[in-house]
């Protein structure tokens, strides 16, 4: 299976050169002030209230790009790099956010079928490599069980992977067709903004492509232990 380690190694070095990119980009204009002066929270309740989703919340979550909507609970978490900032990351990153509460709003299917296999995914990642390693440590019918279970497991978890792509891929640009329509950003600005959403969108192109990778090579682990 040289094919999967070579793919790997791309896979992770993606995955590397995506971490240190959306660092790098979101550090770079999280120095830069709008000429606007609005912060992340001021930018994604206007653009929230001039939408129709003045119930939808805003709330502040620790860290840095830890920034999500929560479609349960109809809220919007910005992270304390992005609630208070003025900077044109922080406005990217938290109108970003909003596409996923217009997503919400308008049964984007993508974020719908996302949504729902949220829970199947968490279990899927968490078990199912597991159950797929350990039979194939045993040389027994209940072996083959586990290893097929496993696989149905995690391929929940890559599904997700890959449903998640179109949802980030529309969010980013929801805001900056929102960021354009409100004038928050000026094009120069927003240059910067969407920089910032390109260099995030790779972890999840990067997150994905690792998730495949592995899901093939059990597959290909499954086949070759059938042939046996």
């Amino acid at each position: 299976m040289t094919w999967y380690y070579w793919g790997f190694i791309c896979a992770m070095v993606l995955s590397l050169f995506a971490q240190i990119r959306v660092r790098s980009s979101f550090n770079q204009y999280a120095r830069i002030m709008s000429r606007s002066g609005y912060s992340g929270f001021e930018a994604a309740r206007r653009v929230l209230d001039e939408n129709g989703m003045s119930h939808v919340r805003i709330e502040r979550v620790r860290g840095t790009l830890t920034d999500h909507y929560s479609s349960r609970e109809k809220t919007l978490r910005l992270s304390d790099a992005t609630h208070d900032s003025r900077s044109i990351a922080a406005i990217g990153v938290a109108i970003h956010e909003v596409g996923h509460a217009m997503q919400d709003k308008e049964g984007y299917v993508a974020n719908k079928v996302r949504s729902s296999l949220l829970l199947p995914a968490n279990i899927g990642s968490r078990f199912g490599p597991i159950l797929a390693i350990v039979g194939f440590m045993m040389q027994s019918m209940f072996g083959d069980v586990l290893v097929n279970v496993g696989i149905a497991f995690f391929g929940a978890a890559v599904l997700f992977y890959l449903v998640t792509l179109p949802v980030e891929f529309n969010a980013s640009h929801r805001a900056m067709t929102l960021i354009s329509q409100t004038g928050i950003l000026t094009n120069d600005e927003m240059a910067g903004a969407r920089s910032v959403l390109s260099a995030a969108a790779l972890t999840y192109i990067a997150s994905a492509l690792t998730a495949v990778l592995q899901f093939l090579r059990f597959l290909a682990m499954a086949n070759s232990r059938r042939r046996r």
